[in-house]
């Protein structure tokens, strides 16, 4: 029998303040930022998104969709929204297969650096949907059409960052 690491523990000490946001977005506008290469799975990934968000009740105009050529391009568009004051959070989707050069290294480590430098500098949640596998089988494995889609688990890990900011302050 394993642990569930989801399951909430017991707080050492009861005066202890915690703080845990909820994943209602009905007050938010998250945007999501889409590379076109491997669109066969970004696509997969996008659906899950926009799957994620409804759940969380964001949709329509509160839900905006802006595609770029690459990995590599998704961070300049996500710093742009996040500092615009327009959006409460931002979705970074991609997905980089490893092939026979180095070109995987550069595109993922050069699109992780930059989606995490774009979101602390502009203190706007910037999420990280962005696929690094070995073959496209492992990409589609998490790109399926359910709630372990990565798509769809950036669109919640959105919302309650969202929220968390504005509980923060």
């Amino acid at each position: 029998m394993g642990i569930d690491l989801n399951q909430k523990p017991e707080l050492a000490h009861e005066a202890q303040v915690t703080y845990e946001a909820g994943i209602n977005g009905s007050q938010l506008t998250i945007a999501t930022v889409v590379a076109r290469f491997n669109r066969n799975i970004t696509h997969r990934l996008l659906n899950g998104v926009i799957d994620g968000l409804e759940a969380c009740e964001v949709s329509g105009e509160n839900a905006p969709v802006y595609w770029v050529p690459g990995a590599y391009e998704l961070p300049v568009i996500a710093q742009q929204l996040a500092v615009s004051g327009n959006v409460d959070a931002v979705i970074c989707l991609g997905c980089v297969v490893r092939g026979d050069t180095a070109h995987f290294d550069f595109v993922a480590g050069e699109a992780a650096r930059g989606i995490q430098h774009a979101a602390l500098s502009s203190g706007v949640p910037i999420i990280f949907g962005v696929l690094t596998t070995d073959t496209v089988d492992q990409a589609l494995e998490r790109a399926k059409d359910d709630k372990t889609n990565t798509g769809y688990k950036s669109a919640l890990s959105a919302v309650e960052m969202a929220n968390l900011m504005i509980e923060v302050g």
